[in-house]
């Protein structure tokens, strides 16, 4: 929360990439954060979590490509972060999201140290859009897979994030599923949603899904997890998340359904530029809220920022339509802005894939109840 006890930072630390994703949402540039202005963001931000009586931080590593620094530079930005926070008494953590093209051995020393020997990656199934310059996703895979691999050798932890296409709605569950956890041997991933973000293009133009087909297949696909991978310790989101909350334990939803994202995070690019978060924040610029490096503090830009008043206003907005009358509304929050900007730019739309997510919402909420009646027999 940014202003509970808990303040959670996406900090691209680079605007550069290796790869050259169709759909990818991001701005490439060839910026990249030097020390120094590390330093400058993360005395801005600990003075930020002092002036509201923040504990603890969480700095999640993306990019562009976070990989394209080198490991040596993490080492020094693990010391300059634990040496400030040190001084301001507040606890950090660290994750990191790459696409693992560059992973070497080289790395593996501060992933253990500084990301608790685990990590963040992505590969759709079947890849349609992931790509390195001038060769095919195929090319692509390989190359994957084989770092996957090595970091897995390693000892490290991988986890991957999957968006789903409509070569995937073709495939089915079945075959995304055993592709997945069968054949790649990944054991906790996420499945996302496609959006059009960022400047449009012709792969971006017909990203869109039809919301019913998708809501069967993450039916299909939660049903064939909850036969054959729940009790194996095979972990995905949101089903994981989503059988906790309804089976009344504690659980983290994902940020799609957070009750008002301005409250819960902010992203910082490698210029300073400070948005809601990494889909926002070189997307759409007309929505950023303001250059960290232009202000005096932290505080002052998110209080003297337009535009994240309409983050703060967007629950509220939305209760005023047919979201009020949702059974569900008190767990997805009217859905992600960004999901609704791309598509009717305004934050205050409900999300595009609402009928996704009550369908889902309505499947998982009986087969809770199913399997809390079975552990009762």
């Amino acid at each position: 929360m940014i202003n509970g006890n808990h303040f959670s930072l996406i900090l691209l630390a680079t605007n550069q990439c290796n790869a050259a994703c169709d759909y990818c949402f991001e701005e490439p540039t060839h910026d990249r954060l030097s020390l120094d202005r590390l330093q400058i963001i993360i005395d801005k931000v600990l003075g930020h979590m002092d002036a509201h009586q923040i504990g603890a931080l969480t700095i999640h590593w993306q990019g562009g490509e976070a990989m394209l620094l080198q490991p040596s530079w993490y080492v020094r930005a693990f010391e300059l972060i634990r040496d400030a926070a040190a001084a301001h008494g507040k606890h950090v953590e660290h994750g990191l999201q790459t696409n693992l093209l560059a992973y070497n051995s080289d790395w593996n020393g501060i992933i253990a140290e500084m990301f608790g020997n685990s990590l963040g990656t992505s590969l759709d199934y079947p890849n349609l859009y992931r790509k390195l310059p001038g060769q095919s996703p195929e090319q692509y895979n390989t190359l994957w897979a084989h770092k996957v691999q090595m970091a897995r050798a390693a000892g490290i932890d991988v986890k991957v994030i999957s968006v789903l296409n409509q070569g995937t709605l073709e495939i089915g569950a079945e075959s995304f599923y055993s592709h997945l956890v069968d054949e790649l041997g990944i054991r906790d991933f996420q499945i996302n949603t496609p959006f059009p973000g960022g400047e449009t293009n012709k792969t971006k133009q017909n990203l869109s899904l039809d919301v019913s087909e998708l809501a069967r297949f993450h039916r299909e696909l939660a049903d064939i997890w909850l036969e054959r991978g729940r009790d194996d310790n095979v972990q995905i989101g949101p089903f994981d998340q989503l059988i906790d909350y309804f089976s009344h334990r504690d659980a983290c939803l994902p940020c799609i359904w957070g009750q008002n994202c301005a409250d819960d995070f902010i992203a910082i690019d490698a210029r300073g530029h400070v948005a809601q978060c990494d889909c926002w924040v070189t997307s759409y610029p007309e929505q950023r809220f303001g250059n960290l490096f232009e202000h005096d503090s932290l505080s002052a830009l998110l209080n003297d920022s337009h535009a994240r008043e309409g983050f703060t206003q967007r629950p509220v907005k939305l209760v005023q339509g047919d979201c009020l009358q949702c059974d569900y509304l008190a767990m997805c929050h009217g859905g992600c802005p960004v999901r609704t900007y791309s598509v009717h730019r305004s934050l205050f739309e409900k999300d595009p894939y609402c009928h996704l997510y009550q369908s889902l919402f309505q499947h998982l909420e009986s087969r809770a109840s199913q399997l809390a009646a079975t552990a009762r027999t």
